[in-house]
């Protein structure tokens, strides 16, 4: 059974994790591949896609697969520096703080 200090450790993360997931509401990455540029939310949501007029018709699949990818792997970054460092300032391990066994080896 919890204590009641896990159990209010537990709530002050969870509103953390609430702050920061809001504050990446209103973080926007970008990414572009020659004349797609693609812009995401810190919460891995499609912002705003533009695809300048002198890009080939034909082009455009592979050049906005490029650039989606790109500024989703940004974005993922973004959020999970966040989400450490929330985890972090509670005293909670960190991916950081695992090293390389922390990663299943």
């Amino acid at each position: 059974m919890p204590s009641f200090k896990q159990a209010r450790d537990l709530y002050r993360a969870q509103k953390q994790a609430k702050k920061v997931q809001k504050e990446l509401r209103n973080i926007h990455v970008e990414a572009e591949a020659r004349g797609v540029t693609v812009v995401v939310s810190g919460n891995l949501e499609v912002v705003r896609i533009e695809i300048d007029p002198g890009v080939p018709r034909e082009s455009i699949p592979a050049l906005a697969q490029d650039a989606f990818n790109r500024a989703l792997k940004k974005a993922q970054i973004v959020s999970a520096e966040r989400m450490q460092a929330v985890m972090s300032a509670m005293g909670m391990p960190t991916l950081e703080d695992a090293g390389p066994r922390g990663m299943g080896s």
